[in-house]
């Protein structure tokens, strides 16, 4: 593989490095923001999913200036606004600025999880494009990592403002990954079908493709589609596919707790400095087993992930439910981390690489968009809704819930999900996506 297809690859996946930041640095914030403005459960569930619904509008949005702009001027303007967004929420004097400032966070985050993976799939050759498109995926969780380590570090730093500290962190990478979008090329499908730029599309696929004529004619063979209206008859499996995944991933409960981790382990009974702690041991696994995911999804299928990931998902909420009921919390801590690994190696190692590559040419940025709509709009509820059952319902309904769709999710990848391995963009309309 040419080492300039690793390099863009890695600098546009330090986007997913900010929304990895961006999506765990509020665990640690989050129970001093309830404090400080004294909010009840529902408005602080509203204040932290606010970044939610930021990011549900920008992955609604985001193939907008994707296919106007390009993917990537899309991405600088991306890491500007993490920028603004992370200053302006670690200033911020109330709830009501606060919140804008997350919900600006939120459409960087939206944006991203949709223009990232659309660039890497279109300038990645087929067989290496599943490693290449989860080198974001890898980025998000060391940004959680990072996020959640930098929280451990952070507190007490500016007494009982801390959390501003480790809000307002993020400014950093957002300014380096700005810089870094300067020096990658546009994608050659993007050139090709929005600009009719064949000079220097031509320039990128000689570096990215063995045969730049043929790949450059099956790219042109979808120029006649790109004004296609997304939702339409044609399109009905790859939209339900990518629906599905999407909502499966948030109803595993992931973002209750990369969102709530401390919460949740204080629910446990363990202690405030303990939970911080464990809650950076999720970070470590879920780099880890994105790694071990990374090194097998172009190997054994994205298909084979999301079954072993299924599995791992039912074994450790179960096991988390039947703690919380029976009030035997100690190894709770060891369940969350047996969750974290099959999420990392499943649905974390998976999603945006296949929602990114089900859809054709025509519509890819857009589908794309609609599966990353999908997956923060649930996201958005369960953070919205998790302190208010966490306080009200207690544990082992809550993830006795997750447990069971999760079954369901195994009886879709069983049923439904096809496999992408291996398969040209171009030929994905034509093989397995629409004959499932």
């Amino acid at each position: 593989m040419n080492r300039k297809i690793i390099l863009w690859s890695i600098a546009v996946g330090l986007g997913g490095l900010l929304f990895g930041l961006d999506v765990a640095v509020i665990s640690g914030a989050e129970k001093a923001i309830q404090q400080l403005w004294q909010l009840s459960e529902w408005e602080h569930g509203t204040a932290i999913a606010m970044a939610l619904y930021g990011t549900a509008f920008g992955a609604a949005f985001g193939n907008v200036p994707a296919n106007r702009i390009g993917r990537k001027k899309t991405l600088l303007w991306i890491g500007i606004l993490f920028f603004v967004s992370s200053v302006g929420a670690a200033l911020s004097p109330e709830v009501y600025s606060f919140m804008f400032f997350r919900f600006i966070s939120g459409l960087s985050i939206g944006a991203s999880s949709v223009v990232a993976p659309v660039y890497i799939s279109e300038i990645a050759p087929a067989r290496y494009r599943g490693r290449l498109v989860i080198s974001f995926q890898l980025n998000v969780v060391s940004g959680i990592l990072i996020a959640y380590l930098s929280n451990y570090l952070l507190q007490g730093v500016g007494g009982v403002n801390d959390w501003r500290w480790m809000l307002g962190i993020v400014a950093v990478p957002s300014l380096l990954f700005s810089l870094f979008m300067l020096a990658v090329p546009e994608t050659p499908r993007w050139l090709l079908l929005h600009k009719n730029d064949e000079a220097h599309a031509r320039e990128v696929l000689s570096i990215t493709e063995d045969d730049v004529d043929k790949t450059i004619n099956e790219i042109k063979a979808g120029t006649s589609e790109t004004k296609e209206p997304l939702f339409n008859k044609k399109f009905y499996k790859p939209l339900l596919l990518a629906f599905l995944l999407a909502t499966f991933n948030q109803l595993s409960g992931i973002n209750a707790i990369i969102y709530f981790a401390p919460r949740v382990f204080e629910m446990a009974g363990i202690g405030k400095d303990a939970a911080f702690l464990s809650t950076a041991g999720i970070g470590v696994v879920n780099l880890a087993f994105t790694i071990i995911g990374w090194s097998l999804i172009d190997r054994f299928g994205r298909r084979t992930l999301m079954f072993i990931g299924s599995i791992g998902y039912i074994v450790s909420l179960g096991l988390i439910a039947v703690s919380f009921n029976s009030g035997a919390t100690q190894f709770i801590t060891y369940y969350v981390f047996l969750f974290i690994a099959a999420h990392a190696i499943g649905q974390g190692a998976v999603i945006w690489v296949f929602i990114s590559e089900i859809f054709p040419n025509s519509v890819r940025a857009a589908g794309t968009s609609f599966g990353c709509l999908t997956h923060w709009a649930w996201a958005a509820v369960v953070a919205q809704t998790f302190p208010f059952f966490a306080t009200n319902v207690g544990g082992s309904y809550i993830f006795g819930f997750f447990c069971l769709m999760m079954v369901l999710q195994l009886l879709f990848v069983w049923k439904m999900m096809p496999e992408t391995k291996g398969i040209a963009l171009e030929d994905m309309d034509k093989t397995t996506v629409l004959h499932i």
